[in-house]
């Protein structure tokens, strides 16, 4: 998993309450088990028309949110079906953060699993990212050892639980940390072997 520790970028900003799972990648994108590909399919209802059409309204056809790495929006975000392709379609397409005042819970702890970072502000201070965002179209910062959004001469603190940002600076998902116990796994099976190696055949 990819390390996250300061980001930089363009932010690109969707002012929609309740965005589900199934608007952030639908159903027909879930064939597949692999984690690439699936930047065509993000937000494929907003995007294209029912012809296939490109929205180039849309905020991420847009110059230059076209190239974000970051995304804010309005409460509840993630809500719907507990599919993985949701953080995976992101990521994908190149955002390493949202922004939100809230998340659903799976989706919450999914981002964290792949290399996300979900950042809950207060509604007020996503509101006014919102504007800044879309009037200002600038960069902005994610600070995350010192947990700061930098934006347009502000800053905003955030929360995070102190594993999960331990995890994300290290670019450890759950393998990398089991992986991390791997000197003590090998000791254990060894002793393992010697004592009751009527387990190995």
């Amino acid at each position: 998993m990819q390390k996250f520790d300061t980001l930089t970028a363009i932010a690109a900003p969707l002012p929609i309450q309740n965005v589900d799972t199934d608007m952030i990648i639908p159903k027909q994108f879930l064939k597949t088990i692999k984690r690439t590909g699936l930047a065509e399919g993000l937000f494929f209802e907003m995007r294209y028309d029912v012809k296939g059409k490109k929205i180039d309204d849309f905020v991420l056809h847009r110059e230059p949110y076209t190239k974000a790495e970051i995304l804010v929006a309005l409460d509840n975000f993630g809500c719907g079906s507990s599919r993985e392709h949701a953080p995976w379609a992101l990521l994908d397409f190149g955002i390493r953060c949202v922004i939100t005042p809230s998340y659903a819970d799976i989706f919450y702890n999914n981002c964290f699993k792949n290399g996300i970072l979900p950042i809950v502000l207060p509604e007020k201070d996503v509101k006014e990212l919102l504007e800044m965002t879309a009037k200002e179209e600038g960069k902005i910062s994610v600070d995350l050892p010192n947990q700061i959004v930098r934006a347009f001469n502000k800053e905003y603190r955030f929360e995070i639980d102190p594993f999960r940002k331990h995890c994300l600076i290290n670019g450890l998902d759950d393998i990398g940390q089991t992986l991390q116990k791997a000197d003590a796994i090998d000791a254990f099976e060894h002793t393992q072997k010697q004592s009751l190696n009527w387990l190995y055949g």
